[in-house]
Parts: structure tokens; sequence; C-alpha cells
């Protein structure tokens, strides 16, 4: 009872503020998605060049992924993910300026390297606070910014698209500047508001310290041979690359439908009005299935399956949209995709932790982000391409799906080997 009180205290501490930041971040990485709406025809973008350029964000984010959580892990949470918000918040609110297909694609890029680093820096940053047992649940809430960034982003976006030729900007101008501002002032405030970890925040007693201190050297010691706590021994394992590659179907389906969706639901002949309040309910579903299974996966121990099963609940859903034929069902088979792989996202990111810690666990953590963010660019460009060569969405959910099935099929194979992990860390 003593370290539920003491975890609460820490999670009231620190998760809004996450839950803030990664909201921003997640919003200025996917309101491209409602600023296509109006965007695209004032820019003469086809659907193949919005796919190509809603990608590229992720090329420079993989590029720069591992380097970006190891100076992290040197220099501390506080300052790096200062610089990060700072720098994402400047290029988003450039995003205004687009004059064309290459500014497009090079501003993009640029805000994939500007906020590099900032997803496994968090998912990091947790491990010095809350031990594997308990993370899931914590891992869930903190994510569960995701899918609230575009149940709130949605319908402010589709207003900002309203406040047209104000101050001479286009409405998806305005959407870049107004999204993109905040993040700078966040970044300033977390210098004042994120400690680098348990030892310097002057909220917790000594006695506090003591036992989170104690509480993660119990994990390190279950087994210190089954964790790498160095940097190359936890890039070389094979499990870190296979997680990346699980992490890879998931992402697919998570960017292939959060960069279409809106223009998905504006082909059904809704206003962009409409399409927000359309949008934002099954987002605020996600926020709230996400953080339920996140207990869940932590109160039965079970991790493997809490992934591989929403991972083919959201295949199902793409695979139902294509043949529905009611706007309504085709919508709620849409929601139930999205539930699914926002389920998946918790228990996912509590499994590199079975077999890394330390500088090992930035850099795989890292890396598992960057191979999986890949499907960042595959999906969007993806969907983008079949629609442009098929005048339709439906082969496009199709291959969503066909991302999310394979991720559910590796992840039951790497079963055997993060149990023997986990259970070497954990003995009876």
């Amino acid at each position: 009872m003593e370290d539920d009180r003491l975890y609460r205290k820490v999670s009231r501490r620190i998760i809004p503020l996450m839950m803030i930041l990664y909201l921003f971040a997640f919003l200025d990485r996917v309101n491209i998605g409602f600023a296509a709406l109006t965007m695209n025809q004032d820019l003469g973008f086809t659907p193949y060049i919005y796919g190509w350029g809603a990608g590229i964000f992720f090329l420079g984010y993989i590029l720069f992924e591992v380097p970006s959580n190891v100076v992290l892990a040197k220099v501390g949470a506080r300052l790096w993910i200062c610089r990060i918000m700072v720098t994402w918040g400047i290029v988003s609110s450039a995003m205004a300026f687009v004059g064309g297909e290459w500014s497009f694609y090079i501003l993009r890029f640029l805000l994939g390297v500007a906020e590099a680093g900032f997803l496994p820096g968090m998912i990091f940053y947790l491990t010095y606070w809350f031990p594997a047992a308990r993370r899931a649940k914590f891992v869930a809430l903190f994510m569960a910014a995701v899918p609230l960034a575009s149940a709130i982003g949605a319908p402010v976006s589709g207003f900002i698209l309203g406040i047209d030729g104000v101050m001479g900007l286009k409405g998806w101008q305005w959407l870049f500047i107004l999204e993109g501002v905040p993040s700078c002032l966040l970044g300033v405030l977390v210098l004042f508001l994120l400690p680098d970890g348990p030892a310097k925040a002057s909220w917790l007693t000594d006695a506090e310290r003591a036992v989170i201190a104690d509480r993660l050297a119990r994990d390190r010691a279950a087994n210190p041979h089954t964790v790498h706590e160095s940097l190359w021994p936890a890039l070389r394992d094979y499990r870190v690359v296979a997680l990346g590659l699980v992490y890879f179907g998931i992402v697919v389906g998570l960017y292939g439908i959060g960069l279409w969706l809106p223009q998905i639901v504006k082909a059904m002949g809704f206003t962009n009005q409409e399409v927000g309040l359309i949008v934002a309910v099954p987002y605020f579903a996600s926020a709230a299935a996400m953080m339920l299974w996140g207990r869940h996966s932590d109160r039965t121990g079970e991790r493997v399956w809490h992934v591989a099963l929403p991972a083919l609940v959201s295949a199902a859903g793409f695979l139902a949209s294509i043949y529905l034929d009611s706007t309504v069902l085709q919508l709620c088979a849409l929601g139930v995709a999205c539930v699914g792989i926002y389920s998946a996202l918790g228990p996912f990111w509590t499994l590199p932790s079975m077999f890394l810690g330390s500088m090992g666990a930035a850099a795989g953590i890292a890396l598992i982000n960057s191979v999986g963010n890949a499907g960042g660019f595959l999906g969007p460009y993806l969907v983008g391409w079949i629609k442009e060569v098929t005048g339709s969405f439906h082969m496009g959910m199709a291959a969503l799906a066909l991302g999310l099935i394979g991720a559910a099929i590796l992840a039951l194979l790497l079963a055997r080997a993060l149990h023997l992990a986990s259970a070497r860390r954990n003995p009876a």
C-alpha cells in the first residue's frame, strides 16, 4: 500500500506534464492531416505528393532517433526534451509558409529531425521511476496523449480551418502556427517542471527516493545476465530488431489511418467542421481503451497477447470497413481499428525492459522506435499511392490490415524468448 501511494504521487507529478508534451508533439506531427483538407487544393498537391510529404517526416525521425536518445541519457531529460520541443515548435510553425512540393518535403523532413528521440526518450525516462511490473499502466497513461491529441485536435483543427483569410493567411496556415507556438512555450516550462530523475525531484523525501531506487535495483538484480546495460550488445540483440518489426506493423496502421482519416471522412460528404467532430469520437474511445487495457496487462502480468490481440482486432476493423456499405458502419469499423492500434501500445512498450537496461535501454528503445517508425513513412505513402492508382481507399485499408496481422504473428513468435527473459528477471 505504501508503494501504491508513492507511485500515485510520482504519477501525479510527472505523467500529466508528459501527456501534455506528447499531446502537442503528436498534434504537430499529424495536424498535416487536417491542413490537407484545404492545403492540398491551394498548393495543387496530389494524393501521391501529400502521402510522400506526410511520410517523409519519419525519414528524418529515424536517422536521428538513436543519437538523440543517447544524448538524452548523457545530458538529462530536462535539457534535451526542452531542446526537442522548442525546435519542433519552430519547424512546425514554419510549415505555414510552405509554397510548393519541395518546401513541403524539406520542412516535413526537418520536423522529423527536430522531434527525433522524444517518444523513446520519454519511454526511457519512465524506467527511471517505475519498476517493470507497474510500467504498462503508466506507459499507456502517458501514451493516451496520442489519441487525445487527435480527439481534441480534430474539432479544434476543423474550427481553425474556418478562420480562413484572417491577416491574409489561409486557415491551414493558422493551423500550423497556432498549434506550433505552444510547443515552444512548453519546451521552456520543461526546464522548470521536469526533473531529470528521482534524485533531482525536490518533491520527494529521502525515504521515497530510497524506495524507488530499491524497487528498480530489484528489477536489475533479478538476473543481471539477461539485461543489456551497454550500447552495442543492446543494438545487436535480435529481439530489438524483431520488436522493431512488430512496432513497424502497428505504426503502419497508426499513421496510415491517422494521417488519412480526415480525408476519408471528408470523402463521405461531411464538412470540415463535421469531419473534426466525427474524427474525435474514435480517438476518445481509443484513449479510454488503452488505459484500461494497460491496467489489465499489469494486473495479469501478461504482455505479448496484450499486443497481439488488439492488433488482430484492428486488422479486422480495417477489413470490415472495406465490405460494409453503410457510412455509419464503415465509421464504426474504422473506429474499432483505431481502438485496437492504440490499445496495443502500452503493453508493447513494456517488452523492451524485459532485457534492456541503462544505456542499453536508451539505445535499444530508440532503435525499436526507429525501425517501427519506418512504418510511419510507409503507411501514409502506401495509402496515398493506392488511392491515386485505384481511386479508392479500400485496398489501402487492406494493406494496413496486413501490416497489423504481421505484427501480431511476429509478437506471438517472440513470446517464448521474451517470456524466458521475464522469467529470469522475476524468478518464482
